[in-house]
């Protein structure tokens, strides 16, 4: 398969992408390589092969979805130029 200027202009039109005229041929040509690389993997013979996440085989950890406060409340409040009663202290914006 082969991309022409009316094709590559159309994909650029599709994807809002602005190309001016003179870099249409640059841009197809482009297109044309990427085609030709996927080309070259549809000759792979894959049969039998697992699909795969990472190239090192790995087990996600997983933990129980608990809802927590994080009980880091005063570790946290210290950073605060204010803090009353366990809360942020800010201005008063509306009268």
């Amino acid at each position: 398969m082969s991309i022409d200027l009316e094709t590559a202009a159309r994909v650029a039109k599709l994807a809002r992408i602005r190309v001016e005229e003179e870099a249409l041929p640059a841009l197809a040509a482009e297109f044309n390589t990427i085609l030709g690389f996927i080309e070259q993997l549809e000759e792979v013979d894959v049969e039998g092969v697992e699909p795969m996440t990472s190239v090192t085989p790995m087990a996600l950890r997983r933990r129980d979805d608990v809802v927590t406060d994080g009980d880091q409340q005063d570790k946290i409040l210290k950073t605060a130029p204010d803090a009353r009663e366990g809360f942020f202290a800010v201005p008063k914006v509306v009268e």
